[in-house]
């Protein structure tokens, strides 16, 4: 049999030039980098987002943005890891350290919230509102049932946020399986009916409103044989409890079902091209409506565990006010939707929000009233940044190439 006909190099046919199954050598270094985990324009990305800040930082502020940056480093607890810090400096360093993994946790949860439904080719921006129906449902059953097994009262209440917040997720991805509705616009109304529906439920006279305290909008506390078992610190400083498991199981999970499973396997096909997975048999709205479910359930997780864990209670204000399922989605950005990307995006973004904390900040080093500002500056670069990653590629190669022999 005759091979097809293909275009000779440099025909219209031909986008690369070079003749036929040629491609740019620079998107061959690009694919390399992405097979290698993808680890270069993610790093690249980071330092770039940092420097315009610290830039703005020394613009705005005139403070030095090394010096800035170290406090942030010690105050995320990092400097734990470096062997010389001794004494009452290791102890500080190791209670920041637990601060900065516990929010660690819920950015993993969160970021492969947002992950998952990009792998399927979804936009999951409902992150926080999956996040508040998990925590919501947590909180009731971690507040009832008391004198129930502990194991079996923590299970149950995990379970049902991480099963709520798949139920939440799963009807933006009915909507898109069946109506073709855009899981944007779905989930940003389902965020804001979540919000709404945790002020009515612990609002003044809601049906779950503190029965002890009338006129203060907030849940009744969970229980003690409900709360998570710090394994880390001082349990009455908020140490570090087992939910940091529960976070590497799922990115253990996030991992065996895209690269070992059917499910995942037909995940990504959706996510390269539904068209083409259609006509290989895919049963597309299928797995739109999976996708979604999984995701929720990721970010409902997350909400049980920051219930359950360390918080305990919800109130109205904490509800309208929460914003760290957003974060997920700059994680899954920077982590470029691999589970040892997310880990590492997540730990970074949550080493920002531990060491830009008021109490960690010196006056003089940093104004601290002004470094959440900074923390969501540099969040958003990384967004802005994350898209220029082929772009950066491509200049190293233009580089590499002037360079004489």
């Amino acid at each position: 049999m005759s091979e097809p006909d293909q275009p000779p190099a440099g025909a219209p046919g031909d986008p690369s030039g070079l003749g036929p199954g040629v491609r740019q050598p620079w998107l061959e270094r690009y694919d390399v980098a992405a097979k290698a985990g993808g680890l270069l324009a993610p790093v690249l990305t980071a330092l770039l987002a940092f420097a315009v800040g610290g830039l703005v930082v020394l613009i705005t502020t005139g403070k030095n943005p090394l010096a800035t940056y170290r406090a942030i480093f010690e105050g995320a607890g990092f400097n734990w890891f470096l062997p010389w810090v001794s004494g009452a400096e290791r102890q500080a360093a190791a209670f920041n350290m637990q601060q900065t993994l516990i929010i660690t946790t819920t950015l993993i949860l969160t970021g492969l919230a947002v992950a998952f439904a990009f792998r399927c080719g979804l936009f999951n921006i409902g992150g926080q509102g999956q996040f508040i129906i998990g925590a919501i449902f947590a909180v009731w059953i971690g507040s009832s049932f008391e004198g129930l097994n502990p194991f079996i009262h923590v299970l149950v209440a995990a379970v049902a946020g991480a099963l709520c917040g798949a139920l939440w997720a799963g009807i933006a991805g009915f909507l898109k399986a069946t109506v073709g509705a855009h899981e944007v616009i779905s989930t940003i109304m389902l965020n804001w009916i979540a919000i709404w529906v945790g002020v009515f439920l612990f609002g003044l006279g809601g049906p779950l409103q503190n029965d002890r305290q009338e006129f203060v909008p907030v849940s009744n506390d969970i229980v003690e044989g409900a709360k998570l078992p710090v394994f880390w610190g001082d349990p009455i400083f908020q140490g570090l409890h087992v939910g940091f498991f529960v976070a590497i199981g799922a990115l253990v999970m996030y991992w065996l079902i895209l690269s070992r499973t059917t499910l995942g396997y037909s995940v990504k096909a959706v996510g390269f091209n539904p068209e083409a997975a259609r006509y290989g048999g895919i049963n597309v709205p299928r797995n739109y409506f999976l996708a979604m479910a999984i995701s929720g359930a990721f970010a409902g997780t997350a909400g049980a565990m920051d219930v359950l864990g360390w918080q305990y209670r919800l109130s109205t204000d904490s509800i309208k006010g929460a914003t760290i399922a957003f974060v997920g989605i700059a994680v899954a950005l920077l982590g470029r939707n691999t589970a040892i990307g997310v880990a590492l995006a997540a730990l970074l973004f949550a080493g920002l929000l531990t060491g830009t904390a008021t109490r960690n900040l010196d006056p003089e080093v940093f104004r601290p009233e002004l470094a959440s500002n900074l923390t969501l500056l540099i969040q958003g670069l990384v967004v802005l940044f994350v898209g220029a990653d082929l772009i950066v590629l491509w200049l190293m190669d233009r580089v590499r190439r002037r360079k004489p022999a």
